[in-house]
């Protein structure tokens, strides 16, 4: 089963805009597929998972390049990072708008061997796995329906029960269409892959078992601020090793930070950056969570659900260039998850509760926010949970249904 991503229109937009388009994003989002869907005639299409291929455009990446059709496709451009400079020789000899797409499961100008940004001709576009917007075939209206307040009153068929389980299944399309009992070894296998020879096309790692014991530590923090002290006493490296790895990691699009909202005066904010996994399915495959541990477990539903809404709200600002999302921390422990600005000076503050129940002081850290920090910007705080039902808690305050992002 294909599904229509929303991130299509980017595709179709960049196509009459530049040069030469990225689509990057974790191993099995979707890529090549979103690709085809695009441009399903006049197209070449190579890929360097084919060792064929990839030996032509390791030994001859100039003669690889000549094509006869209106865009070439190369997918996992990643592997051979030298047919970049030869790219931007073919389109700074000639202007045509749509000549590549590229497409890989690491960042590919963030590689040592990449000397060439292609700045002012390509676009950059990232595919994450599959929203629930997507898989269900609805709209990405979210931001729009908070901020002109069309927001319905009662969102059936989503309780804390089926959210969880959307959660754990997580958003890689294969693993969508697969039965339950199927995706822990769909999971396992990917992990290993990933490991084994996507690492190997951006990095010389040799110590295989650590970085599998850095990426558990990092899934089980998700949605955390990293204690890199307590990482590195307990796998025994340094700060400048732990830094290179979880770098790797983000490369490979399997985690994720979020910035801290510092836009203020005030001399507690906090400077630090979130970290998320990328994918829940994926974040509880890696744990080995099962259903009756995380709902029984507050620490381990809070941070799944919010992880799964990160994924949600992060998928819509890619979507929207004129929306930043970031985080806010102080001295005094006040948090919230999510901060959303648009560049009309709007912001939308977002606290994720994993139960279904929301009282007035769960807004405390909200209206703190609003009061003291953004007097002169419209100003809309939410608190997203796994209820059915929209309340107001006062002046611009809602709690609402989390099955807003995806109904």
């Amino acid at each position: 089963m294909e599904y229509l991503r929303w991130t299509k229109k980017l595709v179709n937009e960049a196509l009459s805009e530049r040069r030469v388009i990225v689509i990057s994003g974790v191993r099995q989002s979707g890529k090549t597929t979103l690709t085809r869907q695009i441009l399903s005639k006049n197209i070449t299409y190579r890929t360097l998972d084919d060792t064929t291929i990839f030996s032509i455009a390791k030994q001859s990446p100039a003669d690889f390049l000549k094509h006869d059709k209106k865009t070439m496709i190369i997918d996992e451009i990643q592997k051979v990072p030298e047919l970049i400079s030869e790219i931007k020789i073919v389109v700074d000899n000639n202007n045509r708008y749509g000549q590549f797409i590229l497409t890989g499961s690491a960042d590919i100008f963030a590689l040592p061997q990449v000397t060439e940004s292609l700045a002012g001709r390509v676009k950059n576009i990232r595919l994450r796995t599959l929203t629930e917007g997507e898989i269900l075939g609805t709209k990405p209206n979210f931001f729009e329906k908070i901020l002109k307040r069309k927001i319905p009153s009662q969102i059936e068929g989503y309780d804390k029960k089926k959210i969880l389980e959307l959660a754990i299944r997580g958003g890689y399309p294969e693993v969508v269409l697969l039965p339950q009992k199927s995706r822990k070894g769909w999971y396992r296998d990917y992990l290993n892959t990933l490991i084994i020879r996507d690492l190997k096309n951006i990095a010389n790692i040799r110590r295989a078992g650590m970085l599998n014991k850095l990426i558990s530590i990092l899934a089980a923090w998700s949605s955390k601020y990293i204690n890199t002290d307590e990482i590195c006493s307990y796998l025994e490296i340094s700060k400048n090793t732990l830094k290179e790895y979880i770098n790797l990691l983000e490369h490979l699009y399997l985690f994720e930070r979020v910035p801290a909202w510092t836009k203020t005066d005030y001399d507690k904010v906090g400077k630090k950056d979130k970290i998320y996994m990328s994918d829940t399915g994926l974040m509880t495959s890696i744990l080995n969570w099962h259903y009756d541990e995380i709902e029984l477990n507050s620490d381990r539903c809070g941070k799944l659900v919010e992880t799964m809404i990160f994924k949600e709200l992060v998928t819509l600002v890619d979507l929207n260039p004129e929306y930043s999302l970031y985080q806010y921390r102080d001295g005094k422990k006040r948090e919230i998850d999510f901060i959303i600005e648009t560049e009309n000076n709007e912001i939308i503050a977002i606290e994720v509760k994993s139960g279904s129940k929301v009282t007035f002081d769960d807004f405390k850290h909200i209206k703190w926010f609003r009061d003291n920090l953004v007097k002169n910007k419209k100003f809309t705080g939410i608190i997203l949970y796994t209820g059915q039902n929209t309340f107001p808690f006062g002046k611009d305050l809602l709690c609402v249904p989390m099955a807003l992002l995806w109904s």
